[in-house]
């Protein structure tokens, strides 16, 4: 063990090693090469692992703007991403995001929002928000679903969230098939975890559905909506058979022979 690195405690080198920026690791590694304290050894092998995550995550996430990065070469000025989420649910509205993001300022761990934790979601929600072109979020309540059919409900919620971005994006980006939401428009299967835009279409959507749906707990606290967020769960459907359905539940389902009585 050297004499320099004898001066400083293991605790102190881990600190000094999460604060170092990946551009400079390799010269603060270097230093403490030599020296054979486990604590050390592990802090830098820790570190260094770290770096080659963020590596990784940046390349990766480099490639969700390819897309959008093409489409912007091609002459259009303003590429939004749209998603929508709460299709599924029994309670609650459909919401959808629609995103208008800038590829040199890219988002970290941008991904479909079911992949992501509540917490990274909340705190990759937040991001977009500040760092976003424009962001639009838009909802369709449970009596309009009944009213319209889940599908033209849907659509409806994407086309709230694009008319509320400024600037109006001249081309989107669409999750699954081609849905005619935009007259320029790309479709791309599993989209919310191929294009940033769409990823964070996704997140900004869960995100702020989930907190009407936390919301609504507080009128409603016998359907557990902060915890199911509105979908079939056990209890929640339990509830349903005790209580009976509230304002917020949707009364009828698109199966194959169209709308049919879900209560």
């Amino acid at each position: 063990m050297s004499g320099e690195t004898e001066r400083l405690s293991v605790s102190e080198i881990r600190a000094l090693l999460d604060d170092t920026e990946d551009g400079q690791l390799a010269r603060v590694l270097r230093r403490f090469r030599d020296d054979d304290r486990a604590g050390v050894v592990d802090a830098c092998r820790r570190a260094s692992a770290r770096r080659d995550a963020r590596r990784l995550e940046l390349e990766r996430t480099d490639g969700l703007y390819d897309l959008e990065r093409t489409l912007l070469a091609s002459g259009y000025i303003a590429v939004a991403g749209v998603d929508e989420v709460g299709r599924g649910a029994l309670a609650g509205p459909v919401s959808a995001g629609a995103v208008i993001l800038l590829p040199g300022t890219p988002i970290l761990h941008l991904n479909d929002s079911k992949k992501l934790s509540p917490a990274r979601r909340e705190e990759l929600a937040l991001l977009v928000h500040e760092r976003a072109v424009a962001v639009g979020i838009g909802h369709v309540a449970a009596s309009e679903i009944d009213s319209l059919g889940l599908s033209a409900a849907l659509r409806k919620a994407m086309r709230l969230a694009l008319e509320s971005l400024v600037p109006t994006p001249d081309h989107v980006i669409v999750d699954g098939l081609p849905l005619g939401i935009h007259a320029s428009e790309t479709a791309v299967v599993k989209g919310d975890s191929k294009i940033a835009a769409v990823a964070a279409a996704s997140i900004v959507a869960k995100v702020a559905r989930d907190a009407l749906m936390r919301e609504a707990a507080r009128s409603h606290p016998a359907y557990g909506f902060d915890i199911n967020k509105g979908y079939g769960t056990a209890e929640h459907i339990a509830a349903v058979a005790e209580f009976g359905p509230c304002e917020l539940h949707r009364l009828t389902f698109c199966g194959g022979g169209g709308n049919q009585t879900l209560f």
